[in-house]
């Protein structure tokens, strides 16, 4: 025990002695946190309508019956009545965001800026909906036109509104029965469960990517580069037992990996919240799930870093240098993030245990559970556990890997 401890003394020592090292690691978790947190504002600006955006229509043949509904609404909406002659004009003003030469059949000055939508009515729209009433096979139920503008956002925003109130308009003709009149909370799910709901879906995804990002960044080096440089071939010659060596290169490998990923992992948490909205707050994402989901989330992460190590440095011992054992963990990383992806199909994590067998797939699905806050603490533990004999076995076959002259002295 006290060589492996020697041996990741001594990782440990290389890699807090170089700041360059260090910098590498704790700058992505930095920076995902300010580009994520720009991102949401910048989102946020260019997707949000303007809650006191009072906008502006044109109309044609717009019945009474209509702005009687839409001003009982408040001032949201002002309505300026066009011929139907300049409906094209009209639709080029909403396309272009620019007022161009529409003419005000009543008269007033006009708006001066670009409208949010056009409606287009039939000239005798009461008309046709009472005659449609009254004998619906006889003729079409009249039509409405809406035009609107999707790259902007109180455009969009002033679109679905108008539908909504053709459609209770349009129920309000042959109410046959209400649904959820006055009810105000038909929507049973928790602000909790949403966010939770959101996170799952994307967090085992990213961080599997850290995770590897992390192990690629420093797994290689310790052990290809070491090689490449000679210094492990002094190591092998020592009387330190080659099992030592493989398991103090995989613990130390394991505890910086799992620094760099918990630095980048707890950035994007935080940052999460800011991109989609920015409503939410920070510790209050923190704060849905508990101590026992976070010692859960620690025990998968851990042992998924045991395994990835232990893969990677087996990839990385049969390289000659650096360059060539990333070029060969590379189609590792891919199956990685394919993996991860599986994260953000379906609803919940997987039930049977026998899909926590399976290396990489074990580790997305129990992170989907924790994260989803649904999920079966002995499918963790079947994780967890399968994860670390991976990781064993995979220890074993780096100390043969070291005990094979042929492979360790190939420069």
């Amino acid at each position: 025990m006290s060589n492996i401890i020697t041996v990741m003394k001594k990782e440990f020592a290389r890699f807090f002695g170089d700041k360059r090292v260090v910098a590498m690691v704790l700058l992505p978790g930095i920076m995902i946190y300010v580009v994520y947190s720009f991102m949401g504002v910048a989102m946020a600006n260019m997707f949000a309508p303007d809650e006191h955006h009072i906008g502006n229509a044109y109309g044609v043949n717009v019945p009474m019956s209509i702005k009687e509904v839409i001003t009982n609404m408040g001032e949201w909406l002002a309505i300026t009545e066009i011929s139907i002659t300049d409906a094209e004009a009209a639709k080029e003003e909403i396309s272009l965001r620019k007022p161009m030469s529409v003419q005000n059949i009543r008269g007033q000055e006009p708006i001066g800026v670009p409208p949010d939508i056009l409606m287009i009515f039939p000239p005798d729209f009461d008309e046709q909906v009472a005659a449609f009433r009254e004998r619906p096979e006889s003729q079409p139920a009249p039509n409405v036109e809406i035009y609107f503008n999707s790259t902007d956002p109180n455009s969009h925003n002033k679109y679905w509104i108008i539908i909504s109130v053709l459609d209770e308009y349009k129920s309000s003709m042959v109410n046959v029965f209400d649904v959820n009149r006055g009810v105000e909370d038909a929507d049973q799910a928790t602000s909790e469960d949403m966010t939770a709901n959101l996170i799952s879906s994307l967090m085992p995804m990213l961080l599997m990517i850290f995770l590897f990002s992390g192990c690629i960044g420093l797994a290689p080096e310790s052990i290809a580069g070491e090689k490449e440089r000679g210094t492990l071939a002094t190591l092998l010659v020592t009387p330190l037992g080659r099992s030592e060596l493989a398991a103090g290169k995989i613990l130390s490998l394991a505890v910086l990996s799992f620094l760099a990923g918990l630095v980048t992992a707890l950035a994007t948490i935080l940052a999460l919240p800011r991109l989609f909205g920015g409503a939410a707050d920070d510790m209050a994402v923190a704060g849905i799930y508990s101590a026992s989901d976070y010692l859960m989330l620690a025990l998968v992460i851990l042992t998924s870093i045991l395994l990835i190590i232990a893969a990677i440095s087996i990839i990385s011992a049969f390289a000659k240098t650096v360059k060539e054992a990333n070029m060969a963990v590379s189609p590792l990383m891919v199956v990685a993030m394919l993996v991860g992806v599986t994260g953000m199909f379906g609803s919940g994590a997987q039930e049977s245990p026998v899909y926590y067998l399976i290396p990489l797939y074990n580790s997305v699905q129990s992170m989907s559970g924790i994260f989803s806050l649904d999920y079966s603490a002995a499918n963790i533990m079947i994780a967890s556990v399968s994860n670390f004999i991976y990781a064993c076995v995979g220890g074993f076959a780096l100390t043969k890997m070291f005990n094979n002259e042929k492979i360790m002295f190939s420069r």
